[in-house]
């Protein structure tokens, strides 16, 4: 049958700025669970099914709950069928996949009704469901733990970075306190400089704008455009945009409290609104992008920062120059790269194996919905 004949979605409402924040209710969106408030507008068990933003995404619900207006709701007052069999029915519809709605892309209610289903009898939507939820349970705690090893690499990998930036790579070196409150203590023989020692801003500006355009960003510092997949505006010219050379050290003004900042690998233009500094020949390139890049060197940014508010925060040359850097001898800045680039490496192979394993993991879990709900294969011999 169509799905309009098996189940009616109902619409979420729009939560009132008092009532979000309090309370022990879960505020439902698209994408699943993210605040709380004082009140629920759904019975329990519930189906919660992304209407606008992530469109599509199936969520469940044990408690009563708050959906939010860019979701649609079913429950039992909208369905004759067992809720945990229409869950996992839902998830191999494909609601993600296309809309109709140009200016804001979201699921169409009526193009979803016209789904075609399987129904089974309620006695075996009941079996399907409870085999369902054993399996796909086995399947969601390997993931977990897949998921988990992911944060512990990417936290090691921080550390690494960190440690080896500001503290060097021999482990029996003597140290020192560096008076600096967000690098602490420091090996004796380094030095500390202001940025305005170590640094000239370059603010030569391109005549035609043909050079390769670059973007900065927190995540991946600097990159060609091309190499990104940006959504934003972009000017049909880049006329007037500011030069930057390779190794360049470019900072994102708007974003610097972020850490959108790096030095670029090769000759550029970036916007007119970033500043760009060239590096002294005290200075590895590399090793100031891990210096840069680093979230705490974002915090010591902020502190330099104009701006009423933390996210309208600029960091303008006058701040940055203010800045206090540890400054190595410029073998061991390039010892301290070739360190971590080996030791990263090692990481990003796990992460690499760990990523291709829970891609599998996720698309072993959908085919098994898909051949339980579709009857490919036998519950009841599958549960015996």
């Amino acid at each position: 049958m169509r799905l309009k004949y098996a189940a009616r979605f109902g619409y979420g409402e729009t939560i009132a700025s008092g009532e979000q924040g309090d309370g022990i209710i879960k505020v439902f969106g698209s994408n699943g669970p993210y605040a709380t408030c004082v009140r629920s507008n759904t019975s329990a068990p519930v189906i919660i099914v992304g209407r606008k933003g992530s469109y599509g995404k199936v969520n469940w619900s044990d408690e009563p709950c708050f959906a939010s207006d860019t979701t649609f709701v079913i429950d039992k007052t909208t369905t004759n069928n067992h809720l945990r069999w229409l869950y996992y029915l839902l998830q191999t519809l494909g609601l993600d996949v296309g809309s109709s709605e140009a200016a804001v892309p979201g699921l169409n209610r009526e193009n979803a009704y016209e789904k075609e289903i399987l129904v089974p009898s309620l006695e075996n939507q009941v079996v399907m469901a409870d085999f369902l939820d054993g399996e796909t349970a086995r399947l969601d705690t390997l993931l977990a733990a897949k998921e988990n090893l992911l944060e512990l690499l990417s936290e090691k990998r921080r550390t690494l970075i960190t440690s080896a930036v500001t503290q060097g790579i021999n482990p029996k070196v003597k140290l020192k306190d560096s008076g600096v409150s967000w690098l602490g203590e420091i090996p004796e023989h380094w030095e500390i400089e202001r940025s305005k020692w170590l640094f000239n801003e370059r603010d030569i500006r391109s005549e035609f704008g043909d050079e390769e355009l670059m973007t900065v960003s927190h995540l991946t510092g600097v990159t060609t455009r091309a190499e990104k997949n940006v959504n934003m505006f972009k000017a049909e010219s880049q006329e007037g945009c500011k030069i930057c050379e390779r190794n360049d050290l470019v900072i994102n003004t708007l974003w610097a409290w972020m850490g959108a900042m790096g030095v670029s690998p090769q000759r550029g233009i970036v916007s007119p609104a970033y500043n760009v500094y060239e590096p002294c020949n005290r200075l590895e390139p590399s090793y100031v992008d891990y210096l840069v890049r680093m979230p705490i060197f974002a915090q010591e940014a902020i502190r330099y920062s104009k701006g009423v508010w933390s996210s309208r925060l600029r960091l303008y040359p006058e701040g940055f120059f203010e800045i206090w850097m540890p400054v190595p001898p410029i073998e061991e800045q390039r010892a301290i790269v070739a360190h971590i680039a080996i030791e990263t490496a090692k990481l990003d192979a796990l992460r690499k194996s760990a990523e291709k394993t829970i891609g599998l993991l996720k698309e072993r879990r959908a085919a098994l919905i898909s051949a339980a709900v579709t009857g490919k294969i036998d519950i009841r011999e599958a549960c015996t």
